[in-house]
């Protein structure tokens, strides 16, 4: 008896698994993650710099066009509320002047939207200060607002019917000055020393070895300066050629020191002579003739065959 043996159904097998495409990620996406921003946070961005670009190129283009200003500053206030707003102030170049003042011009706006910030109005609000010889006044987006200043240095201390006031080279009044901080610095005393500062310069220029021993200058009668020594002394210097005055001193002093030797005080307005006067004397001694070129110098004497002069007739 023969069997029959049933051959079963080959297995089947199992079909072959798609190939699933790969994913690429562009690049500016890999730049993205990256970045230690969430991608939330890059889009607001994002958008706030179109919008508010878009915001500034209308204010320009309706400036441009003539549309009327309340259009130009709603778009702006647009541009604002977007993220274009002062919200820092970066101030370079301060080094005296206070801080605080120059916060409180910047920020002087009746918008702090970028567009809407008047720089050139800012710049010359600045100008207003003593202090400050020039400023720079510029925008770096999206809210910071730059002031560059350049400062005035303070040359002297001016002092006027008992006003202290600090002042620079040309004269400009920078701050009032503390009796008891007065800063080192050459005094000049008088209604209007404060607008012979350049003149000043220019005579303590002509002496160089006497300027470190000037302790202060008085303008005289709105024509002529007294220059008081640290040792003491007063030197009347003339209305004109007072430079050259200043130079024939200095040459005397260095031949034969007169400063520092008790004498009170020495006229040169007459350029015939130099007389000077000790304390406790009412009569003045000639010190010095006019030197002659080429000729020898002049005897510099205290003795009573000197011209006399009296005290009243070299004041003022």
């Amino acid at each position: 008896m023969s069997r029959t043996i049933k051959r079963g159904a080959p297995p089947k097998r199992p079909a072959p698994r798609k190939r699933q495409p790969v994913k690429k990620t562009p690049l500016f996406a890999r730049l993205v993650q990256k970045l230690p921003i969430s991608e939330a946070t890059l889009k607001k961005a994002v958008t706030w710099t179109i919008t508010g670009a878009a915001g500034i190129a209308a204010v320009v283009a309706a400036t441009y066009i003539g549309v009327p200003g309340m259009v130009g500053a709603a778009l702006a206030e647009t541009a604002g509320q977007a993220g274009f707003r002062v919200e820092q102030i970066e101030i370079t170049g301060l080094k005296r002047m206070d801080r605080m003042s120059v916060y409180a011009v910047a920020l002087d706006q009746q918008s702090r939207a970028m567009p809407l910030v008047d720089l050139e109005s800012v710049r010359q609000n600045l100008l207003r200060y003593g202090w400050i010889a020039d400023a720079h006044v510029s925008r770096r987006l999206p809210d910071t607002l730059l002031v560059d200043i350049v400062e005035r240095a303070p040359a002297a201390v001016w002092q006027d019917r008992g006003d202290l006031t600090l002042i620079d080279k040309d004269g400009v009044l920078l701050e009032p000055v503390r009796p008891d901080a007065i800063p080192d610095l050459p005094l000049v005393i008088g209604p209007g020393a404060d607008r012979q500062m350049t003149g000043y310069q220019t005579l303590l220029a002509a002496a160089p070895a006497l300027k470190p021993r000037i302790k202060a200058a008085t303008w005289i009668g709105n024509r002529r300066w007294d220059l008081t020594f640290e040792s003491g002394e007063t030197l009347a210097l003339p209305e004109d050629d007072a430079g050259r005055a200043l130079i024939r001193f200095a040459e005397l002093d260095g031949a034969r020191p007169l400063l520092g030797r008790g004498w009170l005080r020495f006229d040169m307005r007459d350029p015939a002579k130099l007389v000077a006067r000790k304390p406790g004397l009412n009569q003045n001694h000639a010190l010095a003739e006019p030197a002659v070129q080429g000729g020898p110098e002049p005897a510099i004497t205290d003795g009573a065959d000197t011209q006399a002069i009296t005290a009243g007739a070299v004041e003022g």
